[in-house]
């Protein structure tokens, strides 16, 4: 008899005698242990599918990510999104446990991708924890502690992490970033014994050796101490010292000229008298970058040899911290009004070029830009600043993206080299690689778009295309487009562009650095 007929004699069908019903699996595994791998996850799964005559027929997997937001889970994205599309073929989700399903700071989050696809019938089951997700009161409890307990996880481990840095730090280790000019990562073992300096991206291998920082070349200790000088002694400002080093031919610890920026990181970081400081900045649990204020910074002093005096170094930070605290905003502002009213209209180049002015750099990071400087004073200036504003971004920090994008690569151990155009990166020998940051911009209907333009010269194998936020002052996404796909010397994206090129979007850039990792192939 078949179960349909069973149930209308009374007999009651258990779960093995009922017909299976389709189901999808969703896995994700961080760093953190073994017990959470996919494999293991799949193993408790897969039992609990055939107790309950489960079939599974699709499997979303996240390898490595976090389970802190939804970002950079491009799988728990794409199974939300094809649930709410009603673009499957299964009836329930399978997860390993509620943990696995997300560690999300805001446990409301974790509920409601799960409403989401309670919403279009789609049941989550979680099959290793002792409660049955059954929308009762016990399950909802129990699944709200589980919730908040993933999340404080979360907490706990970063706060752990984080004290840890702090006691390697107070021992005088590097944690992290590169040594700068005219310094060195000299890598030591456990018992503090140098074991060699570390190249530029070459990383520790062994857990217990450490980082510690120590004076590079005397023609670059030379021309730290002149940098110094120049500000204190003579005066110049940094553009001008950036200017007399690049007449030199002398580049920067990433082989690029030096700019006003680069000269102030040198002038204004500790590292240089031998102080190792850490916590300038916050990005815990992937929330927004801040900046603290130096009660809270940790610090090491005179963990290494110095490069320049402190007595030097304290007259440069005098100078720059009497240089900006010289003007509030009224009085930059009524600066500015002397300036529009001698000349008659307002430049960067104007504000940079006055003596008794702070740079025109100051004026965006006080105001938030230009334009909203200008905006201020009542001047609207003849040509559309905001275009050139967001290309004054994206000329800045498109080499901290290439630089960036090499770095990581290197930390997966590929080979990476800039050719000379400045244009391309050589990654292995193998493929060479583009990077472009594409700005946004708004049509009439209030709709967004972004231009690609592929480099027809260069003709890279892969282009990494990144695409702008709304402000144009972020990074909202990526695509990586290969050649061999992607020929046209042009493409204009919308939101969304369909499956043959959205098919290339990602939210982060892991999964382009896992394709350089070299795997060792044995021999049988």
């Amino acid at each position: 008899m078949t179960p349909t007929q069973l149930a209308e004699t009374g007999f009651q069908v258990s779960d093995h005698e009922m017909p299976a019903q389709n189901a999808a699996v969703y896995v994700r595994m961080s760093t953190e242990y073994q017990q959470y791998s996919t494999s293991n996850q799949m193993d408790a799964i897969r039992e609990y599918a055939a107790h309950r005559s489960l079939d599974i027929v699709k499997i979303y997997s996240d390898e490595g990510k976090s389970g802190l937001n939804i970002q950079g889970r491009d799988s728990l994205a794409r199974m939300i999104a094809d649930v709410e599309a009603g673009d499957v073929d299964f009836s329930c989700i399978l997860v390993y446990d509620v943990s696995r399903w997300g560690r999300f700071q805001d446990a409301d989050e974790s509920a409601y991708y799960e409403y989401l696809c309670r919403r279009a019938g789609i049941l989550v089951h979680y099959c290793a924890e002792q409660f049955e997700n059954d929308g009762s009161p016990v399950s909802t409890i129990v699944k709200g502690v589980k919730r908040a307990m993933a999340g404080e996880y979360s907490r706990e481990l970063s706060s752990k992490v984080f004290q840890g840095a702090c006691r390697l730090i107070t021992l005088g280790y590097k944690q992290g970033g590169t040594a700068g000019y005219g310094l060195r990562r000299m890598l030591v073992d456990q018992a503090g014994q140098p074991k060699g300096v570390l190249a530029h991206g070459e990383q520790k291998s062994i857990q217990t050796d450490r980082v510690v920082l120590i004076p590079g070349p005397d023609d670059e200790q030379a021309d730290i101490r002149w940098i110094y000088q120049q500000f204190v002694a003579e005066r110049r400002s940094e553009a001008e010292i950036a200017g007399i080093l690049n007449a030199r031919g002398t580049l920067t610890d990433f082989g690029r000229k030096w700019t006003r920026a680069t000269v102030h990181q040198v002038l204004t970081n500790e590292k240089y008298i031998g102080n190792n400081v850490y916590h300038r900045t916050s990005f815990k649990l992937k929330r927004k970058h801040v900046h603290n204020p130096p009660e809270k910074w940790v610090r090491a002093d005179g963990a290494w040899p110095q490069v320049v005096e402190v007595s030097l170094f304290e007259a440069a930070q005098g100078i720059i911290i009497a240089r900006s605290r010289r003007f509030t905003d009224a009085e930059m502002l009524e600066a500015l009004k002397r300036i529009l009213e001698s000349r008659g209209r307002i430049t960067g180049t104007m504000i940079d070029e006055a003596d008794d002015l702070p740079s025109s750099a100051a004026f965006r990071h006080r105001f938030g830009s230009l334009v909203s400087a200008y905006a201020r004073i009542g001047y609207t200036p003849p040509t559309d600043l905001g275009f050139i504003e967001t290309s004054r971004w994206i000329r800045g920090n498109h080499p901290v993206l290439v630089d960036s994008v090499a770095e990581s690569l290197r930390g997966f151990g590929a080979g990476v080299e800039l050719e000379e155009t400045g244009k391309v990166l050589r990654v292995n020998d193998e493929i060479r690689v583009s990077v472009s940051l594409c700005r946004h911009w708004g049509t009439g209907a209030g709709a967004s778009r972004w231009i690609i333009v592929l480099d027809q010269a260069e003709r890279p194998d892969i282009t990494i295309a990144a695409r702008l936020a709304s402000a144009n002052d972020g990074i909202r996404d990526y695509y990586l487009l290969p050649s061999i796909d992607v020929a046209a010397g042009k493409l204009r994206l919308a939101e969304a562009n369909g499956v043959c090129l959205d098919s290339y979007r990602f939210n982060d850039l892991r999964h382009f650095f896992s394709l350089a990792q070299r795997t060792c192939v044995g021999r049988n």
